[in-house]
């Protein structure tokens, strides 16, 4: 979201002044005026004074606000429908054309968990192929925070395992849909099993990412409960692939991968046991959502392609 100080110049849409749109989204999102602020590099007071100028627009109230809480009046809900996808739609346009004149080209970075596969490896040889005054950077972001490097422009994008459920963040191409593997120390007693079934987990303490990622991607990679609702035991959090791997082959209890990550993390402390019985494991590609730039672009279509071929 573009800093909205006062002394920007205003730009009218339909007599709909930019600036009072942008505080309004970031209201939606925030249901707080002092975090909506700090978005757009604003006080609390302008918050206010951008929201009164829309409903004033408007001819009605858009937010709710009382001592305890914020929240979109019917209308506000109404009106956050239609314009999210407009205003998404404008600055797409805008950047879109930024971009063409200025072409692809710049540095782009781009974030990996664990392991960078075959098909992120493609991608990158692809772009650069494509799209040579372009420099792509490779970085491995930790397992534990999947999101905070795109939030904190650490890196451009990402490639994150899913499931994806952050209203700031948009999720691109989607890949590498594996079976899952559990990992475990060869002196375990799975070792010698050809395949386990997902209630064989409450069986054994389950190693997976610690905070700040948030409780429902933990979940997803180190469930709690069974599909049948036994319960799994807990084993230690961790903030690396490498910390689990190892805590793994420790028998400190065992860790989910997709089949790819244990065909390279192959070690002979370690066995690796299909898992019948639990969604496959998936990769996506993340970006912030107000950040579309040609680069972005054209390297989601280098990972579409190859994921596709």
């Amino acid at each position: 979201m573009t800093a909205v100080g006062d002394g920007m110049r205003e730009d009218a849409v339909g007599g709909l002044d930019l600036r009072e749109l942008e505080c309004f989204l970031a209201l939606a999102e925030e249901l707080h005026f002092g975090r909506a602020g700090e978005r757009l590099f604003v006080s609390q007071s302008r918050v206010s004074q951008l929201l009164r100028a829309l409903e004033r627009r408007v001819g009605a109230r858009l937010v709710d606000r009382t001592s305890r809480r914020v929240a979109l009046t019917p209308l506000g809900e109404r009106f956050l429908t239609d314009l999210r996808p407009a205003y998404d739609a404008l600055r797409s346009a805008v950047g879109g054309a930024r971009d063409a004149a200025r072409g692809v080209e710049g540095v782009l970075r781009v974030g990996f968990q664990g392991v960078a596969g075959r098909t992120v490896m493609a991608a990158v040889h692809a772009f650069r192929e494509r799209h040579p005054g372009c420099e792509i950077e490779i970085a491995e972001i930790p397992l534990a925070d999947p999101f905070g490097p795109v939030r904190r422009g650490e890196v451009d994008t990402a490639v994150v395992l899913l499931p994806v459920a952050e209203p700031d963040l948009t999720l691109g191409p989607v890949f590498s849909r594996e079976r899952q593997t559990l990992a475990v120390s060869v002196r375990h007693p799975f070792a010698s099993r050809c395949r386990l079934d997902a209630e064989d987990l409450a069986d054994c303490p389950l190693i997976g990412p610690a905070a700040p990622a948030p409780a429902y991607w933990r979940a997803a990679q180190a469930p709690s409960v069974t599909p049948g609702g036994r319960p799994v035991p807990a084993g230690p959090a961790v903030s690396t692939l490498q910390e689990g791997i190892t805590l793994a082959a420790a028998g400190r209890g065992g860790m989910l991968l997709c089949r790819p990550t244990g065909t390279y993390q192959a070690r002979d402390d370690l066995a690796f046991v299909p898992v019948d019985g639990l969604p496959p494991s998936a990769l996506g590609l993340i970006r912030h959502r107000d950040a579309a730039t040609a680069r972005l672009r054209a390297f989601g279509t280098a990972l579409a392609g190859v994921a596709e071929a």
